[in-house]
């Protein structure tokens, strides 16, 4: 398996992908991140351009009424969990951190409803902090087919990719391959004839009619 050069054809294709979550301060990151969780970016970003300005701060978010906070994240689905989880979190960052979402991967997955994926998020889209790669269902469903993991539990493929590639790329890398991933390795019809990786791919899990 060439990692090196699926990167570089990656990065040829996908010009500086970036996370499609809109936000401004850390909370905003995190609660965004927090509420992708089996939901579209696209659902999430109509939610929070009027759930942020109801809640400016992460003392806001402690504060929320459970009821009330249920009904403005309703649309992204999972909302009971959603918005208990962020309100704990935020509830934890005002006790334990002074207010601050914390800027270590240790701090993060301590609180309420977050894990590895969202603590990677999160450190890298708010501090330029490089912890590791996010694995959501896209990196899991292509780093496998590529071949760049025989895992599926989401902390061994990270330990994968994290052997493949330089850290300097962890970041890009699960953005680039989220945007292959949504693009052309879509999760029921691969678009493998057309994908620029298909020399280079081992097609695990492929079903032939796709590319035989």
């Amino acid at each position: 398996m060439d990692a090196a050069r699926i990167l570089r054809l990656l990065k040829t294709n996908y010009v500086s992908p970036r996370t499609a979550l809109r936000f401004r301060t850390p909370i905003q990151m995190l609660v965004s991140t927090m509420l992708s969780a089996q939901c579209t970016d696209a659902t999430v970003n109509r939610v929070t351009s009027s759930l942020f300005k109801k809640y400016g701060t992460v003392d806001d978010f402690a504060k929320a009424s459970i009821r009330d906070f249920e009904s403005d994240i309703r649309p992204t689905g999972f909302y009971r969990s959603k918005a208990a989880n962020i309100i704990a979190a935020a509830s934890l960052i005002v006790q334990n951190h002074k207010g601050k979402v914390p800027d270590n991967v240790e701090d993060l997955i301590a609180l309420p409803g977050i894990g590895r994926k969202t603590a990677n998020i999160v450190l890298w889209n708010s501090f330029g902090i490089i912890s590791g790669v996010a694995v959501d269902t896209h990196v899991r469903r292509v780093s496998y087919r590529l071949g760049l993991t025989n895992n599926t539990d989401a902390e061994k493929i990270e330990k994968d990719l994290q052997a493949r590639f330089k850290k300097e790329d962890w970041p890009h890398l699960s953005n680039l391959l989220i945007a292959h991933g949504r693009s052309i390795c879509q999760a029921r019809r691969p678009l493998c004839r057309q994908c620029f990786l298909f020399n280079l791919c081992e097609r695990n899990g492929v079903d032939r009619k796709f590319w035989g």
